[in-house]
């Protein structure tokens, strides 16, 4: 008898072991600042991603562009938001990179960025040489639009000593144009940008035509583009206006598992109504824009749902 329910009381809880869910993983996933698109988009991330991988939780961290990329590299996210730009910049080793980044990889390419360098309509500011001992605002330290900001003073003869900076966040940016203590507000975002659309609400502005920088910016780094920011994208925005421009994606650490990293791609591709929701420009993502060659290699789990796909990539070794 007692052997009985020896054997009796084994299986059941070796049935119990068999039953019990795994536990489970969990990834951290860096989004953006307050304020930024970056910040609900992880939101829908993280909803979709836990749905398609069984046991799988995501903790969701705020961060930048170039800070996501060395935090991915050295292992305290799994996941996070990048630039292109500045992700190039971190495999290649350069500024503001103190190393050559070698644990990061590509999962998806989801939409164009836009630096926009928007001023008070009546500051007088015709370009940016006129910055030059202006108050000017932009983004905090390691965000891909302060990094942006400053080489575009630095491709017109200035540096940050030569105006009156501040490194905040949208909100306070955003106040302190309102408020006149600064002339200038640069950031690196999707159009339109809700801190811009605050600032419009309460100050006329203009966004400068950067048309002209762009072959000295591409000097700095190949990656950037020309984009152009549809006329009526802001209140009173009366002409299209073409601005500095660059992809935002998605990076994680080469060393997450294929098949995890294979079903979130896939999740992605197939939630992209979830994530137009939060950013309308991905509204006609598809599998071939997520897969566009930035300059960063694949993760293999990415690779194999882009080949699987029928679309060639060049997945890390």
């Amino acid at each position: 008898m007692k052997t009985s329910l020896k054997a009796t009381g084994l299986a059941f809880g070796l049935a119990l072991t068999i039953a019990s869910p795994v536990l489970a993983a969990e990834i951290k996933l860096m989004t953006g600042p307050q304020g930024g698109v970056w910040v609900p988009l992880g939101g829908q991330l993280k909803d979709m991603w836990e749905k398609a991988v069984p046991g799988l939780a995501v903790q969701s961290l705020p961060g930048a562009g170039i800070a996501n990329v060395r935090g991915v590299d050295e292992g305290k996210a799994d996941v996070g938001f990048g630039n292109s730009i500045s992700t190039v910049d971190g495999l290649n080793g350069t500024a503001p990179f103190p190393k050559a980044t070698t644990n990061v990889c590509n999962i998806a390419t989801l939409y164009p960025q836009y630096y926009q360098l928007v001023v008070r309509a009546d500051a007088g500011i015709k370009s940016v040489k006129d910055l030059k001992g202006k108050g000017v605002t932009t983004q905090q330290r390691g965000n891909t639009g302060e990094l942006i900001t400053g080489q575009l003073l630095k491709v017109n003869g200035l540096t940050y000593n030569d105006v009156k900076m501040s490194f905040v966040s949208y909100t306070d940016s955003v106040t302190q144009v309102q408020d006149g203590h600064a002339v200038a507000f640069g950031l690196g975002t999707t159009i339109p940008s809700g801190a811009v659309m605050d600032l419009a609400a309460a100050r006329d502005i203009t966004i400068l035509d950067l048309s002209d920088q762009l072959a000295e910016m591409r000097k700095l780094n190949p990656g950037y583009t020309l984009v152009t920011i549809p006329k009526g994208s802001y209140p009173k925005q009366d002409k299209d206006v073409k601005v500095i421009g660059y992809a935002t994606h998605i990076v994680a650490s080469c060393k997450l598992p294929a098949d995890t990293v294979y079903a979130m791609t896939k999740a992605m591709a197939t939630n992209v109504a979830s994530m137009a929701a939060v950013n309308k420009s991905m509204a006609n993502l598809t599998p071939k824009d997520m897969a566009e060659d930035i300059g960063v290699p694949f993760h293999p789990g990415a690779a194999k749902f882009y080949q699987e796909a029928g679309i060639t990539v060049k997945a890390a070794n």
